[in-house]
């Protein structure tokens, strides 16, 4: 959990991500049976091609299963309470004996702070005789440890309190021991449900595990999974499910999610306002995990504190609801609300989630991954990545299909029935008033009646200034003037075979340095023309840093469909002085005797004593140049600022402008978007522009609008290589 991961060879942790097969079974009438855990077995192992494994043809990347505690199994202990007034953990210890005590004195300390105690401690017998060398070789040591009370508290909720004495012992014991990140692993600590996995293949789960062959081994529902993992090495701790989800498929915007995370972590550890239990939980998201994993971590921090599993995915999983003009107001006003509070996780899913009371199972927003379900007479639901998994009556079937993209299929084990995607999400949307708290507070950009930018006569010439910040006639005759006119980015070559900026003895734009990424695992990109329903530039301004409550202060949010800002949007938000938007503007130049590195510190630190007083636009201007003064690049003063920010626990609370010399190229706007930025205003470029348009006699305005949507164009080009769909995530 520390934030440098030393890396060894070509492998990184943070590549691990996940192509699966996943699928769940669930008795709606709620009654535990056995049939239950067989059949979902045989659902994986029908599913076996869908997972994978190494040179040792038996030695798979994961399996698992995920489902309801068998009390019955565990009722020949004698020291055994009433079901669901204790907890079990599925526990991976090393088998080194000294690691192993280690682990155990931790354990033994962080329950007596917790209020808890073992009664129990039981061996779970494996056979690993089918396995493979490499998986035997780091096959930890499995013990189920089984907690209760000590003294129950009034309005005491066991499982709450059971995540938290998970995440406390975890985080001792690697915060003491990095060592132990690997060795040592809580596949599941619930009163409700329990986790049985490995490095596996699908077909070996059933036979590892010697629980699972046993008849009095029963749940009324069970999530499995078969791993495929990619560019990456498979791990014991990786296989899923994991403790409230089984995914197929990848997060493209896996490192921004992660980061956003941590951002909000850093401002609720600074805040009066989060002195809670809740703090103990941090840091929720783990590098040492997979892709998946986080996702995970996540999804039980939030059903852990204010959110219900169903709301939690929505949150993470939205539907495209941006250019969606047909869905109802409630679920519109839902999902713009949350868009300010949590950045969508972006990728190809197909999730198979559960709370224990609660299972079901959703798709992306592209639909990217296949999900089949059946319903029997019955009252068996059956949700798979393929159809006929799971040999079933077809006399008995009264109902069957396919997931569609951004929907949800939920079964209530509490109410033996299930929830259609509508009916799931009109409850989840009018739980709080949304739609009222977005009327009274949030602001489209529209909305102000901001005034032109008035003519201000720079000290240097326009030539002198393009010089400065490296525009060239080549970008000015060839790109500006052909995006000005077509309104999209100008044809070139699909390979590039440039020598790289590192080695050029010329001056480089830093934004040169950077190369884009491909979605190049086991999705294709996106399609940004026969997609565009699905993708959205839009993206809010203002400070969102709460994650914890529901109420109207995240509607206080400006909304902007562009990151590009016109000569009116800037010059008119850098001016805002109003009860819920406060501007400040900082000069980004420096004198040439002045030493740069010092000139950013001071200038991130005046940024800090802003936002203490109450502003919350941050905007960075750089083009202010003369003789004497030299402008820093905006992705170096951006990047600066926002890392800055983080770790003072203030990044959520405000949003950065730039009003940037130098970016004219769509790479320039997509990298200063990915290191912080919110808002963009080129005000060189424009500038640029119509000088063009007037020595070609055509309208200024029309020129620059033609240029923001080549912007806008390149944007989504960009952001549909990797696999992202809008601008929130890709930030």
């Amino acid at each position: 959990m520390k934030k440098e991961i030393e890396q060894y060879g070509l492998y990184k942790p943070e590549f691990e991500k996940d192509s699966c097969g996943v699928g769940l079974i669930a008795d709606l009438k709620a009654k535990p049976t056995n049939y239950i855990i067989t059949s979902a077995l045989t659902m994986l192992e029908n599913m076996e091609h869908r997972g994978a494994c190494g040179a040792e043809e038996n030695t798979g990347d994961g399996a698992g299963i995920l489902c309801k505690i068998p009390f019955e199994l565990f009722s020949n202990i004698s020291t055994i309470p009433a079901p669901h007034s204790y907890g079990v953990g599925m526990f991976f210890f090393p088998k080194d004996s000294a690691k192993k005590s280690f682990c155990n004195k931790f354990i033994n300390k962080i329950c007596l702070k917790n209020n808890f105690e073992i009664f129990h401690t039981r061996k779970v017998d494996v056979d690993n005789s089918m396995l493979g060398e490499s998986a035997k070789a780091t096959e930890p040591e499995m013990l189920q440890l089984f907690f209760k009370p000590i003294k129950p508290k009034p309005f005491f909720d066991l499982e709450r309190q059971l995540y938290f004495l998970k995440t406390a012992i975890m985080k001792s014991i690697y915060f003491t021991n990095e060592s132990l990140t690997d060795d040592f692993y809580i596949a599941s600590l619930s009163s409700k449900t329990i986790v049985y996995k490995g490095q596996l293949m699908a077909t070996q789960l059933r036979h590892y595990f010697k629980d699972l062959q046993n008849e009095n081994f029963k749940s009324t529902m069970a999530i499995v999974h078969s791993r495929f993992s990619t560019n990456t090495v498979p791990k014991w701790k990786l296989a899923q499910p994991f403790r409230c989800i089984a995914h197929n498929g990848e997060i493209n915007t896996i490192q921004g999610n992660i980061n956003w995370w941590q951002a909000r972590e850093k401002h609720m550890l600074k805040s009066d306002n989060y002195k809670d239990n809740w703090v103990n939980a941090f840091p929720v998201c783990d590098p040492y995990l997979s892709d998946s994993g986080n996702f995970d971590n996540v999804v039980d921090f939030l059903i852990r504190t204010t959110r219900s599993i169903p709301h939690a995915m929505m949150m993470m999983i939205p539907e495209a609801w941006q250019n969606n003009s047909k869905m109802p107001e409630y679920k519109r006003g839902f999902y713009e609300y949350h868009d300010a509070v949590l950045e969508p996780w972006d990728g190809p899913a197909a999730i198979c989630f559960t709370d224990g009371n609660l299972v079901g199972a959703t798709l992306d927003r592209n639909g990217l991954r296949p999900a089949r379900y059946q319903v029997t007479s019955d009252g068996l639901l059956i949700v798979a990545s393929e159809a006929g998994c799971l040999k079933i009556d077809q006399a008995k079937v009264i109902s069957k299909g396919r997931l569609k993209p951004g929907k949800m299929l939920l079964a209530d084990l509490n109410e033996n029935r299930i929830l259609s995607d509508n009916e799931i999400k009109e409850v989840i949307c009018k739980r709080f008033p949304y739609n009222k708290w977005l009327n009274n507070f949030s602001k489209k950009i529209e909305a102000f009646q901001f005034k032109e930018k008035p003519f201000t006569k720079q000290q240097v010439g326009l030539s002198t200034r393009q010089i400065a910040f490296g525009m060239t006639l080549e970008d000015e005759n060839l790109l500006l003037e052909a995006m000005a006119a077509s309104g999209k980015e100008p044809i070139g070559s699909m390979g590039a075979d440039i020598p790289l900026a590192v080695l050029s003895s010329l001056t480089q734009h830093i934004a040169n340095y950077f190369k884009q990424q491909f979605a190049q695992v086991t999705n294709p990109p996106i399609d940004s023309l026969r997609e565009k329903h699905f993708m959205s530039l839009s993206t809010t301004l203002g400070g969102t840093s709460r994650i914890l409550k529901i109420d109207e202060t995240e509607a206080k949010v400006l909304r902007i469909e562009s990151p590009v800002l016109s000569s009116k949007e800037y010059f008119g938000l850098s001016n805002l002085k109003s009860r819920t938007f406060q501007a400040f503007v900082i000069n980004a130049t420096y004198d040439s005797q002045q030493d740069l590195e010092s000139v950013i510190d001071q200038l991130c630190i005046d940024v800090q004593k802003s936002i203490e007083l109450g502003n919350n636009l941050i905007c960075i201007s750089n083009t202010t140049v003369s003789k004497d003064k030299i402008p820093i690049p905006s992705l170096l003063v951006v990047g600066a600022v926002h890392h800055f920010l983080i770790a003072s626990g203030d990044r959520k609370q405000v949003s950065l402008l730039i009003e940037a010399g130098d970016a004219w190229e769509t790479q320039h706007f997509a990298t200063l978007l990915s290191f912080g930025a919110d808002a963009i205003y080129p005000s060189l470029t424009f500038e640029t522009l119509t000088k063009l348009a007037l020595e070609k006699g055509e309208d200024e305005q029309i020129f620059i609008n033609k240029y923001c949507d080549a912007v806008d164009y390149g944007l989504l080009k960009i952001m549909s290589k990797l696999g992202v769909s809008t601008l929130s995530s890709y930030k």
